[in-house]
């Protein structure tokens, strides 16, 4: 098997372990089996969960055998949040957003397929509302709580944060209690040793692990361990995973899979090596050699390239991968713009500057007008001498023609209509209905 604690250690993944002697050892004389809980507290996964998910795919890789736990059952209640108290949410849309869950998990495991016999390392989908939705909470509190003190529960510096400020729920306060018995029901089930988690959850994974070990005694499976892996930072200051559109989510319908892909594509020159290691699949070798293009030529973006190709193929697959690299080529003139299907003209287009017009397409302003009001141009003088300049164009046609206006073959797809500025400035006119 390979050897994933030197992998996770070169890729710069590992943040704390309770002992990584201990779990090196464990590893070795494995396989074992391990776990990630993934809480529905929406109706996707973002790409910050991105490092977990792939974490529990690389260790399978490995040869070792991945839980992908979906809270079903805590989700009801909600990891607390060091600011305030989370907003509750009702059965059902928990239930629909583990449903949504389960469904975006199982593209990124390998899981038995339909009428195959198990193979060893073939990954579990779990749901912990199977065993805490139907828990008598005497039992509960005599079995798990006893186990916990309130003191060390009170030190937790989320639950300092909070107290200092508006204060903390039972509910919340006891989210703890509930992830902890998640750990020992996977151990008890599956005999599951392992649970990783980001280094914000060193906490509740720990105590876990404590648990483990007060109610079962490590046994049968033996000793319990815990990894957690570093938190993601953007080299300007910014928070991973964050556009000014707001979080980039897994489900191409909160975010498409044309902007899903300029996520990748536009990192910064200084983090994309540190993606390509936490994200991608890639030998060492092959990030080696993108790390020297980035050095040696980065305006060729061989690297963020590479990044964005091979996670939009991942997350959406090679065929929405492919219309959103068409998508991008047209848009600057490298492809025929007729050719992308409304769905991707209208996603590229989401992502630059554009004015929405209506009325007949005889009577819209001019084209100097429209780069104005799109914002391509700060004024319509501005767009006029870019049009004498010789550098603007109309779904890739130079325009030519200060009093130039659209004429019906230049709406793509009944609605859209591509505007640049040079080489680089893309706007666009959605026409309204």
């Amino acid at each position: 098997m390979t050897d994933i604690i030197d992998e996770l250690q070169w890729r710069g993944l590992i943040a704390q372990t309770t002992g990584l002697d201990a779990l090196r050892k464990a590893i070795a004389d494995g396989p074992i089996t391990l776990y990630c809980g993934f809480d529905p507290t929406a109706g996707s996964l973002h790409v910050g969960h991105l490092t977990q998910i792939l974490t529990l795919a690389r260790f399978q890789q490995a040869g070792h055998r991945p839980i992908a736990l979906v809270g079903g059952g805590t989700g009801l209640i909600g990891d607390p949040k060091p600011s305030a108290e989370r907003r509750l949410n009702s059965t059902e849309t928990v239930l629909g957003w583990v449903e949504s869950l389960r469904g975006q998990l199982s593209a990124f495991l390998r899981f038995t397929p339909q009428d195959e016999n198990p193979r060893p390392n073939d990954a579990i989908l779990a749901d912990n509302a199977e065993w805490l939705s139907g828990i008598n909470s005497i039992e509960f509190l005599r079995d798990v709580g006893k186990h916990f003190s309130v003191n060390q529960m009170l030190a937790r510096e989320t639950v300092k944060s909070r107290l200092d400020g508006e204060g903390m729920s039972y509910t919340e306060f006891s989210y703890v209690l509930l992830q902890s018995y998640d750990f020992v029901q996977l151990y008890r089930r599956f005999g599951c040793t392992l649970q990783t988690g980001g280094s914000d959850q060193w906490g509740n994974i720990t105590a876990g692990l404590d648990l483990v070990r007060r109610m079962d005694g490590n046994e049968p499976h033996g000793q319990a361990h815990a990894l957690t892996t570093n938190l993601l930072t953007k080299a300007d200051g910014t928070k991973f995973g964050k556009t000014e559109t707001g979080t980039v989510w897994l489900d191409p319908e909160s975010t498409s899979p044309y902007a899903f892909y300029q996520f990748w594509f536009n990192a910064d020159d200084r983090d994309v090596i540190r993606y390509l290691k936490v994200f991608s699949f890639r030998s060492r070798s092959e990030i080696e050699d993108l790390e020297r293009q980035t050095e040696e030529r980065p305006q060729a973006r061989a690297a963020q390239r590479a990044l964005a190709e091979e996670l939009t193929t991942l997350v959406h697959g090679a065929e929405e991968c492919r219309k959103v690299i068409d998508a991008s080529l047209a848009l600057f003139g490298r492809a025929e713009l007729s050719e992308l299907d409304g769905r991707t003209l209208e996603a590229a287009l989401s992502e630059v500057p554009k004015t929405e017009v209506a009325g007949p397409v005889a009577e819209l302003p001019t084209v100097a007008d429209l780069f104005a009001r799109s914002g391509l141009t700060p004024s319509k003088s501005a767009a006029r001498r870019a049009i004498q300049e010789g550098g603007a164009y109309v779904n890739n046609v130079k325009v030519t023609d200060v009093e130039a206006r659209l004429t019906e073959a230049d709406v793509l797809q009944g609605r859209f209509v591509v505007l640049r500025k040079g080489k680089r400035n893309i706007g666009g006119v959605v026409l309204a209905g």
